[in-house]
């Protein structure tokens, strides 16, 4: 989920950038900050969601 929100991101910034705009508080670099903060939660795990039932029926039958 947070890579998608991430590829918005740099299409804004992308968008942006060809379309010259910029403010002061959001600009191209901003951007990509924010679009590669988002990635490297992604690559972390942040947001994957965890399946509790079935991790709880892992341990019962591991044995």
């Amino acid at each position: 989920m947070l890579a998608v929100v991430a590829a918005i991101v740099f299409v804004i910034a992308l968008l942006f950038d060809l379309g010259d705009v910029s403010t002061d508080a959001l600009n191209n670099t901003t951007l990509m900050l924010l679009g590669l903060l988002f990635l490297a939660l992604h690559m972390a795990g942040v947001g994957a969601g965890v399946n509790w039932r079935s991790r709880a029926g892992y341990r019962r039958h591991r044995r």
